[in-house]
């Protein structure tokens, strides 16, 4: 997945050694690697990507659940999130390849926007499989980190390990108590890039979180603000005033793959759209050397935390 994950737990009642604990995790993330890789040739991921237009990819019951998850957040969010973006985001630099020269022209993304569209896949569930009705292909970059959490997640339990947090590429699922005796405690990041500090921070338990924003990931060109959230929509960059969105979920596959769809929509179209999902959500807008914090109404439900850290609200 290009990045690296940490699992903090109290053994408990397992009868598994440390070790044998951690390739057990391990195993659980190859396991989404091998399904959801676009670095890995075989994948399924890579397979369907090569595959003809109009020809059907077997799938396994993992990437079906990951896809339908993937399918009903696009839907759910006006298509502000689709697992088809990735020739845009490719093109403006965020992918695998660096920019090439200048941006890409409005010609060139209108071009691209044909390769765009989760409309463009059609999904036989209870056959367990796939196929492109033009030629599209998918990136679970912004969903498969939350999938494999959850994969570990279940797994600890299955090892009667209660007690836990697993964090996968920040994306983030707890359960039980501490190490401390108490909840855990998660910080969200104030969006500055200039440094690292803390917005604020909840208390949480058998939740998981996951953030997006565009503080980190992002470049200038003559004097403008380029964001590696790409709207699927428009096939530009965003540039509204929302630079971080924290989700708060039972599952951190949905909660992945909601916050990229809140950053996109961005503003109050995301907190409209969050409000009508019922989703727990943090949000931090910039205004202009100031962040401002506001959150949904479901937030403090699903926290059911005590604040770690006072400031003021906007509600």
């Amino acid at each position: 997945m290009g990045t690296s994950w940490h699992v903090t737990y109290i053994p408990g009642h397992s009868p598994l050694a440390s070790a044998d604990v951690r390739a057990g995790i391990q195993a659980q993330l190859a396991a989404v690697e091998d399904s959801m890789s676009t670095y890995i040739g075989e994948s399924e991921i890579s397979r369907f990507n090569r595959q003809p237009v109009g020809e059907w990819l077997a799938l396994s019951p993992d990437f079906v659940t990951v896809l339908r998850a993937a399918l009903k957040v696009g839907q759910s969010s006006d298509g502000a999130y689709d697992v088809t973006v990735a020739p845009l985001v490719n093109r403006w630099g965020f992918g695998p390849d660096p920019l090439r020269g200048q941006p890409p022209s409005g010609e060139e993304v209108q071009a691209l926007l044909q390769q765009v569209g989760q409309d463009k896949l059609e999904l036989d569930a209870e056959n367990a499989r796939l196929r492109k009705r033009a030629p599209v292909s998918i990136d679970f970059s912004s969903i498969a980190k939350g999938y494999g959490v959850d994969r570990v997640a279940e797994y600890l339990l299955q090892q009667q390990i209660d007690d836990f947090m697993v964090e996968v590429g920040g994306e983030i699922r707890l359960s039980g108590v501490s190490p401390r005796g108490d909840l855990w405690r998660i910080a969200v990041e104030q969006p500055d890039p200039a440094g690292r500090s803390m917005a604020t921070a909840v208390a949480l338990t058998d939740r998981a979180v996951a953030t997006s924003g565009d503080y980190r990931n992002f470049f200038e060109l003559d004097g403008r603000r380029y964001s590696h959230s790409i709207d699927p929509r428009t096939g530009y960059p965003v540039l509204h005033d929302l630079v971080s969105v924290t989700v708060i979920h039972d599952s951190a596959m949905l909660a992945d793959a909601w916050a990229t769809a809140l950053i996109v929509l961005g503003g109050e179209q995301a907190r409209a759209v969050a409000e009508a999902n019922g989703l727990a959500v943090y949000f931090i807008r910039r205004h202009g050397d100031e962040f401002i914090a506001t959150h949904s109404s479901a937030y403090w439900v699903y926290a059911n935390s005590v604040k770690l850290q006072q400031e003021p609200w906007e509600s």
